[in-house]
């Protein structure tokens, strides 16, 4: 059984901390006032990746970051080890957009990821003109796997997106594992 390490990024107020809930099932916190998350939160739990080559149920841990800079010297740790990493964003808040590249910066281009170890969340709250247009994303962003998530109208949409990035992620774990063992082998 793969063990996945997803780490949720985000500027603040973005809904990382309802996603990682929805996905993971948890029910803490629906709704009500706007609670910030206080440097990090782990959800852990099974799930069938879609479309990996490995069909096992993979066990996820999802890290529910803060949005907020004063836990940036907490961030190395947080990073240590990670699978995968989502940027969550509002896109209807547009110094989301330009923020975004700053997250991509610290959380995926210093630790190498790929580009399919990678997701991209425009997140429509509730009541937001959800617009599936194409976002002005700078250009090594707009490389990345974009959905757009709205928990009220489409959420088994969502379910399953994150579960085909889920499947990428353990794909590209799965590979890198069976190089590590060639490698010793040889």
């Amino acid at each position: 059984m793969f063990k996945a390490k997803i780490l949720f990024v985000g500027p603040n107020e973005s809904g990382k901390t309802i996603l990682a809930n929805f996905l993971s099932d948890t029910t803490e916190n629906v709704g009500g006032e706007y609670k910030p998350t206080q440097g990090v939160r782990i959800l852990e739990f099974e799930t069938q990746p879609e479309g990996s080559s490995d069909s096992t149920t993979c066990e996820t841990e999802l890290w529910d970051c803060s949005g907020d800079f004063k836990f940036e010297s907490c961030w190395p740790a947080l990073m240590k080890d990670s699978s995968g990493v989502v940027i969550i964003f509002n896109p209807d808040i547009p110094s989301h957009l330009k923020e975004i590249e700053t997250w991509h910066s610290m959380f995926i281009s210093s630790q190498g990821l790929q580009d399919n170890q990678c997701l991209l969340i425009a997140h429509h709250k509730p009541g937001s003109g959800l617009e599936k247009g194409r976002l002005p994303l700078a250009s090594h962003l707009s490389r990345l796997p974009l959905i757009h998530s709205n928990l009220e109208e489409e959420p088994e949409d969502v379910r399953q997106a994150f579960c085909r990035y889920l499947g990428n992620v353990v794909n590209t774990m799965s590979e890198s594992r069976e190089r590590e063992e060639m490698s010793i082998i040889t």
